[in-house]
């Protein structure tokens, strides 16, 4: 598929059709578009939560209650096909980053020891950095958007409609799931699947600002 036009024709999807299944294959490349997101030196600061089942999208739809404010985006979560929840690790301990290290050289990263010692300790370096200026949660964060970006593209690509959510209530999701336990934060909610015939913005053209005012050469 030519990626200008589906650069241009995928779109956030507000209404799906309930009864369309994504098939297994393309899930699972989804779920690929996840895992090989890139992240700040491969911290792979991040965890996504599935839903695939009616159960899995009603635990989710809580955080979007029936009345107030976040109700339009409940029918998002439970008619998609599939959703998914990216959170943000809150910290990188040392032993998550030997975790992370001893994967790497599972999957033959390094020649020899020097060269996976010399990494882990420049990778080190750079949490150390965000931890002397206390910001490491906000860094996880940055590198789950970009899981998120390549997850939307990846929908465009295979043909799934997509909806990124930010309007749900984080510590609902937080405490249905056990997050804080588990040193997570919640970040995004993506909905999955093919849209409704009551999709009115399927047919609506698609507006950017024009390349001279949002580009500019060096």
């Amino acid at each position: 598929m030519d990626l200008l036009h589906v650069l241009k024709t995928r779109y956030t999807t507000k209404a799906y059709d309930a009864a369309r299944r994504i098939p297994e294959e393309t899930v699972q490349q989804l779920l690929a578009a996840l895992r090989y997101s890139p992240s700040s030196v491969n911290a792979q600061p991040w965890h996504f939560i599935i839903a695939d089942d009616d159960a899995g999208k009603q635990r989710l739809a809580k955080a979007t209650p029936d009345s107030g404010s976040l109700s339009y985006n409940r029918p998002k979560i439970t008619q998609a096909s599939h959703v998914v929840v990216l959170c943000a690790r809150n910290e990188l301990p040392e032993s998550y980053l030997e975790t992370v290290l001893d994967k790497e050289e599972q999957d033959g990263r390094y020649a020899d020891a020097a060269a996976r010692e010399g990494f882990g300790t420049a990778r080190a370096g750079y949490v150390q950095q965000h931890l002397d200026a206390g910001d490491v949660a906000h860094w996880n964060q940055k590198q789950v958007y970009l899981a998120q970006g390549f997850l939307l593209l990846s929908a465009g690509l295979l043909g799934v409609d997509a909806t990124p959510i930010e309007g749900f209530l984080p510590d609902v999701i937080s405490e249905e799931f056990g997050l804080k336990e588990k040193g997570l934060t919640p970040l995004v909610i993506v909905a999955l699947g093919y849209h409704s015939d009551k999709d009115a913005n399927a047919t609506c053209p698609k507006s950017r600002l024009a390349p001279e005012s949002i580009f500019s050469k060096a």
